[in-house]
């Protein structure tokens, strides 16, 4: 299973526009259903003020940021998992995916279209509806994978008896546990499995068992708020289903992306009241949900943002530099970005008796900043 996060959505939603903004190579965007056939793929660079700060005390020649990697997968309708639309090819798309994150439109536009249960008629827009189509169709097709599996299962278990039973009761109680949620159009994730049990069903690739985030596509004129009567009815949504919530206009970050300039970015987003780029907090929350984690290496010649697993063990992290690192790993010198942040140098920590010697079990936290030693 690769590590992305994929965006899903009705039709006409702002899908290819918010991945167009994300990744700065535009995809279609045009207004007609299905406009996205083949997956749109982009490679984001993931904004780290810890990278930045660790530019400012190395001075490196050069920074090389984490990445997120999205792909922007076609408008699902009602049907789609009986193949309706172009239904069956874009469900593949989503079970390679990682992350899901199911883009609600949450803004009134006259001149764009907005379809749910046909592609060529016009739908009122009601986020409660939009979402109810996307999980239905989602948790219909996780019900015919379950099915046609526990067709094979219970064949196996005729054939082979009380051994081949117990072999797969992970697999059974699992199974007893996810099915009422997907008869009812509700998410896999929100059955409570044990890690067994999560372990028997991976290989089915579930696609409501993925983690997923909601992004509200906002207009404009709800920049300032940050909210509006759609964005209120997904939070509420997400609350039960215990998702996360990011809050974009499409518009002005798709605006946004074509400002080079550092400066004019800043106050481009002061002019609008924010902060951070909405973007940059869908990144972060796609990166967090694939259970990815950030150390880092600096010095003169560069500073870096490495990609691991949480839970990943020294080794396995200096793997990630280069497999030999890791087949000869001996230790790792380790400090971390807030040290940096307290005392000033790498001398400072030393003397501060913060600068630490880890073995093969230290697991790799993040932020930690990293010199691996090796013996090939």
């Amino acid at each position: 299973m690769s590590l992305d996060c994929g965006i899903v959505g009705l039709p006409n939603v702002g899908k290819s526009t918010i991945f167009s903004a994300l990744t700065a190579a535009p995809a279609a965007a045009e207004n007609f259903p299905f406009c996205t056939i083949e997956p749109n793929i982009g490679i984001v660079d993931l904004p780290d003020e810890r990278l930045d700060f660790l530019e400012s005390v190395f001075h490196p020649k050069k920074k090389i940021p984490a990445c997120v990697k999205f792909v922007d997968i076609a408008g699902l309708i009602k049907g789609a998992a009986k193949g309706e639309g172009l239904g069956n090819q874009f469900l593949a798309n989503i079970r390679e995916t990682s992350v899901i994150a199911h883009v609600v439109r949450c803004f009134d536009n006259p001149d764009i279209m907005h379809v749910r249960e046909d592609a060529k008629a016009e739908a009122e827009i009601n986020p409660l509806d939009d979402i109810l189509t996307i999980n239905m169709e989602l948790a219909l097709a996780d019900l015919d994978t379950v099915n046609k599996r526990r067709e094979k299962v219970e064949r196996s278990v005729r054939a082979l008896g009380k051994d081949e039973e117990k072999r797969l009761s992970s697999w059974m109680s699992a199974v007893e546990k996810i099915k009422p949620f997907l008869e009812e159009g509700k998410a896999a994730r929100q059955a409570e499995l044990t890690d067994d049990e999560k372990k028997s069903v991976y290989d089915m690739h579930l696609l409501t068992i993925k983690p997923q985030l909601y992004v509200c596509n906002i207009d404009e004129s709800s920049i300032p708020s940050g909210s509006n009567n759609y964005v209120e009815t997904v939070k509420k949504i997400a609350a039960e289903e215990g998702s996360d919530v990011v809050v974009i206009c499409g518009k002005f970050e798709a605006d946004l992306s074509e400002i080079t300039d550092p400066l004019e970015r800043k106050e481009f987003m002061e002019s609008a009241g924010l902060k951070e780029s909405g973007l940059t907090t869908l990144a972060h929350k796609a990166y967090g949900l694939m259970g990815l984690r950030t150390f880092f290496t600096g010095g003169e010649d560069e500073c870096r943002a490495w990609t691991i697993r949480k839970g990943d063990t020294a080794p396995k992290a200096a793997g990630v530099i280069h497999t030999d690192f890791e087949k000869g790993f001996i230790k790792a010198e380790a400090y971390t970005i807030d040290d940096l942040r307290k005392y000033g140098s790498e001398a400072k920590i030393k003397e501060a008796g913060k600068y630490r010697i880890e073995g093969k079990d230290y697991v790799v936290q993040d932020g930690d900043v990293l010199f691996f030693k090796f013996n090939v």
